[in-house]
């Protein structure tokens, strides 16, 4: 059979050429709310992109020489890989834990977790000043291997290709390619130890970044415990994303899922909420152990230790307690209040570590500019752009194809 031929008889025996290139026109309401107010904004965003790339970053962010990182690292990076964090808490217990009715969710949390890394890895490149030097640390071009930030950038990449062969059995079935998917399931376990070992690293590493920051962050933030810090308040903020994302996807997509997925979905997100509630429990623990051993508390009665006190009462305190009742009780909404709560908390925490708390007490402190938050919005609606099209296309939240379950 010609190579150029979908394998099995599911693309109705096109070229793969023609069924992708089918495959790109858009389906369903074209002017949608969502689609009014996002292509603007990303249309916006692109040209500001152009804009950063042809007169340098100087041209449309209020970063300086002394503060080099802003909303681009604290928000886009080091907060939007925490909340990636669902794709290995969930493998690990899918795969290795072998809890299987959290199977439904894998692959659309996979999704997340891949197009989220791939697209904070994009807009780390805007930050760099010299963006073309990025591929130094692979290429070993002048790289320092006790760094961070080498470690990082291995992390990055490695995880990305370890979430591609996790979520590539989805796209085989999607082509029709059945020998490919037989060979890609084949990798899928294997990808996932991989993936969890990177993962666990890579949350601790961006946390390891801040360590040398020690005399720029404030007291209350810093300790040398932050990489731990981050990869605890990963679980959380990962799962909160999770139950979120489930939450609109199974309104939006409702059609796609199966019923027997439907009445899954009740008990799964029960369950996360459990795992979320011991989770800011272990890391609400962690903190105050952290915050008595500093001896802060003349720190509490000044502004920054009332916002420390908003943060740790009003979203990790709070929220784990709801979490907690609302799987007692068996409240669904109120978990999913508690899971916004905790991503607020979450974007609240790595802000105040990143920026926020960054030379607080600089006589001039940075603040995004608003082509830096227009930028940040354009990357967040491309990515929900990208995820919509795969979830409309691809088996994501749909049941597989009967001849992939054969296989099985």
């Amino acid at each position: 059979m010609n190579s150029t031929y979908a394998i099995s008889a599911d693309n109705n025996g096109k070229p793969v050429w023609k069924f992708i290139l089918g495959e790109l026109k858009p389906k369903g309401k074209f002017f949608t709310p969502f689609n009014i107010i996002s292509i603007p904004i990303m249309i916006l965003g692109l040209a500001l992109i152009v804009i950063r790339f042809w007169k340098g970053i100087g041209s449309i962010t209020n970063l300086t020489q002394e503060t080099p990182w802003g909303l681009w690292i604290g928000f886009d990076v080091v907060t939007g890989v925490a909340f990636a964090g669902g794709a290995y808490v969930l493998t690990f217990m899918v795969y290795i834990l072998n809890m299987r009715k959290y199977h439904s969710i894998i692959r659309v949390t996979v999704l997340n977790g891949f197009l989220a890394y791939a697209f904070y890895a994009g807009a780390l490149l805007l930050d760099l000043g010299r963006p073309w030097h990025v591929i130094n640390p692979i290429i070993g071009n002048g790289f320092g291997t006790s760094s961070v930030l080498f470690l990082v950038a291995w992390h990055f990449l490695l995880y990305m290709i370890a979430e591609l062969i996790e979520f590539s059995p989805t796209i085989a079935e999607w082509l029709g390619a059945r020998r490919a998917r037989k060979i890609l399931s084949g990798m899928t376990i294997a990808a996932v130890i991989f993936g969890i070992t990177l993962s666990t690293l890579h949350q601790s590493g961006l946390g390891a970044l801040y360590l040398m920051a020690k005399d720029k962050i404030h007291p209350l933030w810093y300790s040398e415990f932050i990489p731990i810090m981050f990869l605890v308040s990963s679980i959380f903020a990962g799962l909160s994303m999770v139950i979120f994302e489930g939450s609109i996807s199974h309104r939006v997509f409702f059609r796609q899922i199966s019923e027997k997925n439907h009445k899954a979905q009740h008990g799964i997100i029960l369950g996360l909420s459990k795992i979320c509630a011991g989770a800011m429990f272990a890391y609400f623990f962690l903190q105050m152990l952290v915050f008595i051993h500093g001896q802060h508390w003349h720190l509490l009665f000044t502004t920054m230790g009332l916002w420390y006190l908003v943060e740790m009462l009003g979203f990790v305190l709070i929220p784990m307690i709801l979490f907690f009742i609302s799987y007692r009780t068996g409240n669904i909404n109120m978990i999913k209040v508690a899971a916004v709560i905790t991503m607020l908390g979450v974007i609240l925490n790595r802000l105040n570590v990143t920026i926020i708390g960054f030379r607080w007490d600089a006589a001039i402190h940075y603040i995004p500019s608003w082509m830096e938050l227009v930028v940040t919005l354009a990357v967040i609606f491309t990515e929900i752009w990208i995820f919509r099209w795969v979830i409309n296309r691809m088996p994501v939240l749909r049941d597989s194809p009967e001849w992939a379950n054969e296989n099985e």
